[in-house]
């Protein structure tokens, strides 16, 4: 039985790998994501990450898909205590920004997709510096002592934001980020190494990373000549032109041989090694590709292997 990691400060306890539902309504339509979310569940997952936005950029799309989804899985299967529910506030067309009567509404409208009374873990989903953090932090505390969001989290914020919105909580007694959502992988560290990472690591704060495979790149399936059905076959391809990404990319393969795992495996296990971090997030349009993603809660990295991976990716 894999070990569940204590997220932060919070009363969760989560698989090391959170799934992403970013691909729910969007490249997996319901039938596919009732099949993964089973597939995931059965392994032992038990935490689900959304967001009220996903997936409102496809044509035809409002945003809300993945929460519906979600929602109708959650009811046909009876297991909303098995699952630590994880969903963004900011970014949903109908619900923009980080007021606090947005806040509130978009919470509301979150619940009633997801067919649930409480969120475990709510995310200012992209931080508004025109809005006063006490004003968010104090919405966020309301939904907390109404029984509407058991912890709450921030993404995409900077240290400074963060450490303000902190020290409000910490001054006032009012609810507290528990964890962080940063954009953080082996080909992208400088996006949270550094004081975001330090603020964190001091204030007890975990981390889930997003982009933990660099939209594909750390797949490995990406390669000189290949070609790769995608919608993110783009963005992922752009690291093949870096010397970095060719530096990561062979000593993944290497310690990939050496262990009998997916390429993809080690680079979430090297993300899962490093301080602060709880769980990366990967999401599965396919259940045929939920392995290599659930081999990071039984692959641990040898301390010689975490540390060529990381001057591979400096």
């Amino acid at each position: 039985m894999t070990s569940l990691r204590k997220l932060g400060s919070s009363d969760l306890e989560v698989f090391p790998l959170a799934l992403g539902g970013n691909v729910f309504g969007w490249t997996a339509d319901q039938d596919t994501s009732f099949a993964v979310l089973d597939a995931y569940t059965a392994a032992g997952g038990n935490f689900v990450d959304t967001a009220d936005s996903y997936s409102a950029w496809v044509d035809g799309n409002s945003g809300g898909e993945s929460e519906t989804l979600i929602g109708k899985w959650l009811a046909a299967r009876d297991n909303r205590d098995d699952v630590v529910l994880a969903t963004k506030v900011s970014q949903h067309p109908e619900y923009p920004g980080l007021s606090a009567a947005n806040i509130k509404a978009a919470a509301d409208a979150s619940l009633r997709r997801l067919g649930t009374d409480h969120i475990d873990l709510y995310y200012t989903h992209f931080d508004k510096p025109e809005v006063p953090v006490e004003e968010i932090i104090g919405a966020l505390d309301e939904l907390v002592r109404a029984g509407k969001v058991r912890h709450i989290a921030a993404s995409n914020i900077s240290a400074e934001r963060l450490a303000a919105s902190l020290e409000f909580s910490d001054r006032e007694g009012l609810a507290r980020y528990v964890a962080l959502q940063p954009h953080y992988n082996l080909v992208s560290r400088d996006t949270y190494e550094g004081a975001l990472r330090d603020l964190a690591e001091r204030a007890g704060l975990a981390a889930v990373p997003y982009y933990a495979l660099a939209s594909g790149f750390l797949t490995g399936k990406y390669r000189p000549g290949a070609t790769v059905d995608s919608p993110r076959a783009g963005g992922a391809a752009k690291h093949l032109e870096s010397e970095r990404g060719q530096r990561v990319l062979a000593v993944l393969d290497e310690i990939a041989e050496a262990h009998g795992a997916p390429v993809a495996t080690v680079a979430l296990a090297w993300l899962a090694a490093q301080p602060t971090v709880a769980a990366p997030i990967a999401s599965a349009r396919t259940v045929e590709q939920l392995p290599a993603l659930l081999g990071v809660a039984e692959l641990t990295l040898t301390e010689d292997e975490t540390a060529r991976l990381t001057e591979a990716s400096a």
